[in-house]
């Protein structure tokens, strides 16, 4: 039995209005607060760590968290939890290496950071393709999985699913900017770990407890690393692959980065990455742990990715089913508003501001960020559709696959940037240029042209994302060597030369027992 809506109670319809007049007077209260132009992008750099935290882990969860995972879960194991946990190293990454130098630059966009460096024509090059991967990688793919879980829900078209989503999702940050957007999220996390711990703690008492979860799951199951053979996760392809999709993903994309860019201080954006990654260790009890125990219970599944629906239409009790539409609401919400919000930030920051109307006013500078999330709205629908058609993948390799595809040049560029100080202006617009060409086409290949299912010789999509980063990264190496610096580069090497803070004791203990917790992790479930 999946159909929730069958199950819904006039309780769950309360519960359902209560959230959703909550969430309203929350944003409400909220955006009266917000500053406008530049600063309503930024939320007046307010924010404290516990709002970084769970702004940032709100932007990752998503609805495709819920689902992929649980999938996932339901036929491979934890493996997939390497994701999350693998995340802390370039979190840490992010912390001490970038964010430092993204707030002493005084940026409120990372195509703004590079554009400091080495130009106006980077900076162009690389805001249109941040908004690309803002519309692919946040705002569609989050689309898409909001979608499909309304689909199972209510048996409605993905069209019409996605429209209503991207409506609810897009009202807030229009309105009311980053502030608005993160003091929502803190509510909304806080209520997805209860509503998700009490779908684990449900499931864990059906099968008869820890003892009975760990017999009855095939060998292997607890494993986060895979022998080579393995043709789903081996071990290498999750070692070298997925550090370049997390080094994009964690360390340049604005989505990511912009609350850190809203911090009150260095300290504050230090120990608010922390935070998120004590944050993603919950991804295993909360929603691994979800397809785990469904295969329990429910094993042979025609679609493992109706593992999470089928636990919740399962095993919710009578007058509780809105807790779980109410939890869809909230993932969705958390990740698309922060995804519109980012990208109405670089298009009116690097492109309307540098190109069409340099001297515009902060009322006129809202007003066009608030038209580009309309338009972000619209195009995300058409995405989403368009990602609804690829077959031959299970849905956590969708999105994984479309992340590193997307990520190799922005790895590279930001890496060579901020690691050798040689990297030059043709390097990195070369790299944006000819490497997003290059490695774009690539993912069209891979999922639509000559679709992994049909044609066999693709190696792992993990693999290919390492294998074009190690292409990027040689042809920036030899560009950076062979072709002498601009003009302005020689001009402004200096004054670009930034005074960075050092991490604080707190931020240095965060992270040491981070470091620890996260050994041991790896050493129980090796």
């Amino acid at each position: 039995m999946n159909n929730l809506l069958d199950k819904l109670t006039i309780y769950d319809y309360v519960i359902v209005v209560v959230y959703l007049i909550a969430l309203i007077v929350i944003g409400l209260v909220s955006s009266r607060k917000n500053a406008e132009g530049a600063e309503h992008f930024l939320a007046g750099k307010s924010l404290s760590w516990y709002s970084i935290g769970f702004n940032m882990w709100a932007t990752n969860v998503g609805p495709s968290m819920l689902l992929a995972f649980a999938t996932v879960g339901y036929t491979t194991g934890i493996v997939a939890v390497n994701f999350d946990w693998y995340a802390f190293v370039f979190l840490f990454l992010l912390a001490v290496v970038f964010a430092p130098r993204y707030l002493s630059s005084g940026v409120r966009t990372l195509p703004e950071f590079m554009g400091k460096r080495y130009g106006s024509d980077t900076q162009t090059i690389l805001a249109w393709y941040s908004l690309v991967k803002m519309m692919i990688s946040w705002l569609s793919l989050g689309l898409f999985a909001g979608g499909f879980l309304v689909r199972q829900i209510l048996g409605i078209p993905m069209w019409q699913s996605v429209i209503f989503l991207v409506a609810l999702a897009g009202l807030f940050a229009y309105t009311g900017g980053l502030r608005t957007v993160a003091k929502i999220n803190i509510f909304q996390m806080i209520l997805l770990i209860i509503v998700s711990a009490l779908l684990t703690f449900l499931g864990l008492s059906k099968i008869g407890g820890i003892g009975t979860l760990f017999e009855s799951t095939p060998q292997g199951y607890w494993s986060l690393i895979k022998p080579a053979g393995d043709p789903d996760y081996p071990w290498y392809a999750i070692a070298l692959g997925y550090p370049v999709a997390a080094i994009a993903f964690f360390c340049t994309d604005q989505a990511m980065v912009q609350s850190v860019l809203g911090a009150k201080n260095l300290e504050q954006g230090q120990l608010g990455v922390n935070f998120i990654a004590w944050l993603k260790i919950l991804s295993l009890p909360l929603f691994i742990l979800t397809g785990i125990i469904c295969y329990i219970l429910f094993p042979g599944l025609d679609d493992p990715s109706l593992a999470y629906m089928t636990m919740v239409t399962n095993l919710f009790p009578t007058g509780l089913n809105g807790l779980i539409i109410v939890v869809l609401i909230a993932v969705l919400v958390g990740t698309i508003g922060s995804s519109l919000n980012s990208l109405g930030t670089v298009y009116t920051m690097d492109i309307y501001l540098k190109h069409v109307n340099p001297n515009a006013d902060s009322k006129k500078i809202t007003q066009v960020g608030r038209y580009t999330i309309v338009v972000g709205c619209v195009l995300a629908v058409l995405v989403a559709i368009a990602i609804d058609q690829i077959k031959g993948l299970n849905l956590f390799d969708v999105f994984q696959s479309i992340l590193g595809f997307i990520a190799p040049p922005l790895a590279v560029i930001f890496l060579m940037a901020v690691l050798w100080k040689r990297t030059n202006k043709a390097a990195v617009n070369t790299l944006l240029t000819f490497g997003a060409v290059l490695s774009l086409g690539t993912g069209v290949c891979y999922l639509w042209v000559f679709p992994k299912d049909v044609y066999t010789f693709w190696p792992h999509y993990l693999m290919l994302s390492f294998y074009l980063f190690v292409i990027l990264l040689v042809l920036g190496i030899l560009i950076s060597l062979v072709v002498p610096k601009s003009s302005y580069e020689k001009e402004n090497e200096t004054a670009f030369q930034l005074q960075m803070e050092k991490p604080t004791l707190r931020v240095k203990w965060a992270w040491g027992v981070l470091f620890v917790v996260m050994l041991l992790l790896y050493i129980v479930f090796r």
